[in-house]
């Protein structure tokens, strides 16, 4: 099937609920960034209904415009007519792979290829990444690579991103999976960790202290062993069958794990697993089983402020400010939660930033296709950081966590500011210093 039949079938009677009305206008980063009506949610979506009836090209008019969206979803939240943008975006994302199938790739389509086909959905060729990256950086070579310019010569995003990567945890002081962990004092029920593509590689240290905050709360933690990569980055670059195999991967481990919620603390990750469902429309069975797993999915934000936090231990010192997961907020309509959890910390001082509920120009892996793009975002994005005086920015997505990283960087603020996970946070006031 090609593109065009594929978005007259897929994407063309939602794209008609589109009024034109422009609300979606002031809350789009890129349309604010760029300018242009073609960088807006409505230009997109009239332009989908415009290659769905035959009047402009897939590749030429289409596929620029929508390689160039965010997928923050920000437009959904002002939308007055409900217009489902999420599912449009990726159904015009899967018309224009479509188009482009078979045709001779450049290098970074090329790159994206092979992460998202050979890498991500293989947890062995994962662990094994994790392992180089933590050997890199042990030996000193990642320095090397860096003072270099080898990675810059190769490609500027990443070699921004390479600066600002975190020190991962040693293979052997991770958390085993297939682990079940018991609950400290009274158990509340067995709680499954969602443990993630990149934050369980880079980001390890993270779930260690998602798991240990939900146990000192009472909950028993078992860590999936089979679970797979949520499907989040294959579905937004129209790899729509890949996020299926991932998504019936995960919702046999899980609905295996005898867990009564499943626990998340990857924005993205998150708003994936609650919209499993969304990928089995022809497929009722699994559609049924994905909407049971959405159900029981929850950020840990959501559990900790429900059951309650471990008792506080220490003050915290200084002004923290909070950068929405657009995927949190939009998709899994979790908002007050963090805020919630960080106005309640002793001694801190929490100020909301303004546009703090805007896109920081991660958008999965946007900063890596679209460098320029992002950073104008980004920079933006610091200059109201840099207003509040916060000395901690919290975040609750590892896309967005190495993207604040990057911005702090950018203004020469590494030593001055700190990035931190939520979780991070309130590990630091809540559990003992040698967790």
């Amino acid at each position: 099937m090609r593109g065009r039949d594929l978005l007259k079938e897929k994407a063309w009677d939602s794209a008609l609920r589109c009024v034109q009305c422009g609300y979606c206008l002031p809350v789009c980063p890129t349309y604010q960034s760029m300018g242009k009506e073609s960088a807006s949610p409505r230009g997109r979506i009239n332009l989908v209904k415009l290659a769905a009836e035959g009047k402009t090209d897939v590749i030429r008019d289409l596929a620029e415009p929508i390689d160039l969206c965010l997928g923050c979803r920000a437009c959904e939240a002002a939308c007055p007519v409900g217009v489902p943008y999420g599912q449009i975006l990726e159904e015009a994302k899967e018309a224009v792979a479509e188009e482009r199938r078979g045709a001779p790739s450049p290098l970074g389509e090329r790159m994206k290829e092979a992460l998202l086909r050979h890498l991500l959905p293989h947890p062995g060729r994962l662990r094994m990444a994790g392992t180089l990256l933590w050997l890199s950086q042990k030996t000193g070579l990642q320095s090397l690579m860096l003072r270099s310019g080898f990675l810059r010569r190769r490609s500027v995003a990443f070699h921004q991103l390479g600066k600002v990567l975190p020190r991962v945890e040693a293979p052997y002081s991770r958390l085993r999976r297939g682990a079940l962990l018991p609950a400290q004092g009274r158990k509340k029920g067995r709680a499954a960790l969602f443990s993630g593509c990149i934050m369980d590689e880079v980001f390890h240290g993270i779930n260690r202290l998602t798991v240990e905050l939900l146990r000192q709360t009472g909950w028993e933690v078992i860590i999936p062993e089979n679970q797979r990569c949520c499907g989040a980055l294959h579905a937004h670059q129209g790899m729509r069958e890949e996020a299926k195999q991932l998504a019936k991967a995960n919702i046999r481990v899980f609905e295996a794990s005898g867990a009564e919620i499943y626990v998340s603390n990857a924005g993205g990750c998150g708003a994936m697993l609650r919209e499993y469902d969304r990928l089995f429309q022809d497929e009722p069975k699994w559609r049924e089983r994905a909407a049971r797993l959405a159900e029981r999915t929850r950020d840990i934000s959501e559990v900790l402020v429900r059951f309650g936090l471990p008792a506080f231990r220490r003050e915290w010192e200084g002004v923290i400010v909070y950068q929405d997961s657009c995927h949190l907020r939009h998709v899994q309509k979790v908002v007050e939660e963090p805020r919630e959890l960080l106005r309640s910390i002793p001694g801190a001082v929490y100020v909301e930033m303004e546009g703090a509920d805007r896109c920081c120009g991660s958008g999965g892996i946007y900063n890596l296709l679209h460098f320029e793009e992002s950073m104008k975002i980004l920079d933006d994005k610091m200059k109201e950081a840099a207003k509040t005086g916060a000395a901690t920015i919290v975040t609750a997505n590892p896309g967005c966590h190495l993207q604040m990283r990057l911005g702090v960087e950018r203004m020469g603020e590494a030593g001055r500011i700190r990035v931190l996970h939520l979780v991070e946070v309130l590990a630091e006031v809540c559990l003992e210093q040698n967790t």
